[in-house]
């Protein structure tokens, strides 16, 4: 299997190419390219859904760029954000227009073309509601229908633009906006309805998937995932039936299960599907006593489109405990499985396992580890349930479990090739989380509820070394890998390592090639058949972003937006190492300009000496509280992912005003939340020596690493 070359070898292995890091692959000589004068023109072909296909494949049948001629890749246009968090969006590509999200919901419309801007419309989402969003104020793309752009805006709103001009045709109100809902999913249409579901699962909301008339914004049905308060009554006989599998009292913490992100719909069969969240509170045993299901949490619900009933349901992870959604991409394919023709839908959710379902009856077919896992040792295929090993029930003592709440696949679209017959699929390989009940855990709105342990761990419980029961699935060195996954042979063709854990989503071409971007800003090609690198750009910035590709006036464009941020990029360092580096729309062609200059980042602050009271006691309770409150926004340990302030790096004069930041509200509409709730002074003093003592850490480091050069 090829293994990928860190980036530092890379650079200085390269370093000649003109355009930087072009056509190299491992230790295999470049590719030659092709002149761009002898490539036949092509059709105009656009990118007019989310998936590219209503099947959500992000395959394209354009082949004028090819693995043998990839090399020849230059820039056409790009267009600059203005924005620094986290750029998730599938840009559309309809009449020749671009359609494309930045963060905090915005749309902009460019010249397909040149890049130019043709209209921009902002939602005006205030910003203080961006602690609502567990995850980053992303989105992930507009939806278009009928000469009207669709985008669900962070604070619960959905508008309907005219393609045109970018003005307000019609907007609703999807949410109560007094509950901690947000929107980052990109809508999807289905028989003239607009779809879109929502977030909020770490803070106590109940989910459910909502349809409205295209037309006019009038809602046409909502199909709640979770069941509400006996005491009121159900919505349908789908939610009474599900309500026998809940105990205890789980509508007063929410219940979870928000579908924030996939949805597909296959016109033959009339037929919504709808991946589902995790429950709320992650604690199954705080959630509902330990007991039942927990319908319809973590699982795959298949719609009737007419009026959102229950066709069929999967539950993925039956009485989920560990945030493991299944709202990652599903896709659909016809597949040849031990000589019959099956429909299928294909999913690879976060618990590790790579999932084949018939999409018409919802009957599992395939199972397969293709990352670590150590919560089960497999999926029984009669039952369709998960074979649970003794440590995934985690309870007072502390479990290591693989993978952790960031799974072994998030939202990041995979692709699928029907030459190869390959599932193209970005992968963190290992990750594992430390998962203990909270004790004495008190539901508290407005918050995160997951009732499992943050921060430090010092003092409790854990569970002895033979304890431990193996998983199941590859052990891999390596943080992060691109595997391609054959569906039918049921385990990786080839994979690709990367020297990080998160990396982009992908888009695979009937050019034999796959494309997708990494954490370290570098944006590759890979030859769809056998994982060949063949084409290397570095863009500056970390790209979690999926690419996409078009064919205007006999021309294939290549284009994928960057920016750093998301759930794990706000958490984790970028690869990339640029700090606070501003989004940025790029698109290439054969022949372009190959004199690409990558994003540049700000500058950080120059570190200097602040005193600080380093009582242990003192540091452990600023370190719970940061793992409690902080780490989600600023990075684990107080390293920030890059697209937020690096808390370490702040002005003397920053930690003078911390209380007003922090419990004061000063920088609510920069995003920051008034956290004055649930930080005292006392917290906070012990929160402001821990973070200088972090600083403390990092000036020696610096320090250190100065002396040795």
């Amino acid at each position: 299997m090829p293994k990928f070359t860190p980036k530092s070898f890379l650079l200085a292995w390269c370093a000649a190419a003109p355009l930087l890091l072009t056509a190299c692959s491992g230790d295999r000589a470049p590719t030659a390219a092709t002149p761009t004068a002898t490539v036949a023109a092509l059709p105009d072909t656009e990118w007019t859904t989310y998936g590219l296909d209503a099947a959500e494949t992000r395959y394209s049948p354009l082949a004028q760029i090819t693995a043998s001629n990839v090399g020849d890749l230059g820039l056409a246009w790009s267009f600059d954000t203005g924005e620094v968090r986290g750029h998730e969006a599938t840009p559309l590509i309809v009449d020749g227009v671009m359609y494309a999200t930045r963060p905090w919901s915005s749309v902009f419309a460019l010249d397909a073309r040149s890049g130019k801007l043709l209209w921009n419309y902002d939602p005006q989402v205030d910003k203080s509601m961006g602690w609502k969003a567990c995850c980053d104020v992303v989105n992930r793309g507009v939806a278009y229908y009928d000469n009207k752009v669709f985008v669900g805006a962070l604070d619960g709103r959905l508008i309907a633009l005219d393609a045109k001009t970018g003005q307000v045709v019609w907007e609703t109100l999807t949410v109560d906006q007094g509950e901690p809902y947000t929107i980052t999913g990109a809508p999807r249409i289905a028989d003239g309805k607009v779809l879109i579901g929502n977030g909020g699962a770490e803070l106590g909301t109940r989910g459910y998937l909502s349809a409205y008339d295209a037309q006019t914004g009038a809602q046409a049905w909502r199909f709640w995932v979770v069941p509400g308060n006996p005491a009121q009554g159900f919505e349908n006989p789908d939610v009474e039936r599900a309500a026998a599998t809940w105990f205890g009292k789980w509508w007063e913490v929410g219940g979870g299960g928000t579908p924030w992100d996939s949805i597909v719909y296959d016109p033959d069969l009339r037929l919504v599907y709808v991946g589902t969240g995790n429950g709320s509170p992650w604690s199954h045993e705080l959630r509902s006593e330990g007991k039942g299901d927990n319908l319809y949490l973590s699982s795959i619900v298949a719609l009737k489109v007419d009026d959102g009933r229950l066709a069929w349901y999967y539950q993925v992870n039956p009485a989920d405990n560990w945030d493991y959604t299944v709202v990652q991409p599903l896709m659909l394919a016809n597949l040849s499985i031990n000589g019959v023709l099956r429909k299928v839908i294909m999913q690879a959710p976060k618990n590790g396992f790579f999932y084949v379902l018939d999409r018409e009856t919802g009957r599992l077919l395939s199972a397969d580890p293709y990352s670590k896992v150590t919560w089960a040792s497999g999926i029984d295929l009669e039952s369709g349930r998960p074979i649970e090993t003794p440590q995934a029930r985690y309870g007072a003592a502390v479990a290591m479990v693989t993978p952790g709440p960031g799974g072994a696949h998030s939202w990041h679209p995979m692709s699928f090739n029907p030459n190869t017959g390959l599932v193209y699929l970005p992968t963190t390989q290992g990750s594992s989380f430390a998962y203990s009940v909270e004790q004495n855990f008190v539901y508290k709105p407005g918050t995160w509820n997951t009732g499992v342990t943050f921060g430090t761990l010092q003092g409790l419980p854990r569970l002895n070394a033979e304890q431990y029961r193996p998983g199941a699935g590859p052990e891999r060195d390596a943080p992060g890998a691109l595997v391609a996954w054959d569906p039918i042979a049921r385990q990786p063709r080839w994979v690709v390592d990367y020297p990080f854990a998160i990396n982009g989503g992908t888009l695979s071409t009937a050019g034999n090639l796959v494309f997708q971007g990494g954490a370290d800003g570098i944006l590759r090609a890979f030859t769809a058949d056998s994982g060949d690198l063949v084409w290397m750009a570095d863009l500056g910035v970390g790209i979690m972003a999926p690419p996409v590709t078009y064919a205007l006036d006999g021309t294939q464009y290549l284009a994928v937006l960057v920016g750093w941020g998301g759930a794990s990029g706000l958490i984790g360092k970028s690869a990339a190492g640029t700090f606070k580096g501003e989004g940025r729309l790029w698109t290439f062609k054969l022949g372009g300009d190959k004199n690409i200059v990558p994003v540049e980042g700000q500058p950080m602050h120059e570190l200097s000496e602040i005193s600080f009271d380093d009582n242990p006691e003192l540091l452990a309770r600023g370190a719970d509280i940061y793992g409690k409150r902080c780490m989600v926004c600023h990075g684990a340990n107080a390293v920030s992912g890059g697209s937020l302030a690096d808390l370490r790096y702040a002005l003397p004069a920053t930690y003078d005003i911390l209380d007003n930041i922090v419990r004061q509200g000063a920088y609510s509409g920069l995003g920051m939340p008034n956290l004055g709730k649930w930080v005292s002074e006392d917290d906070l003093k012990a929160l402001k020596n821990w973070l200088l003592s972090r600083r403390a850490a990092e000036m020696a480091a610096v320090q250190q690493a100065a002396q040795r050069q």
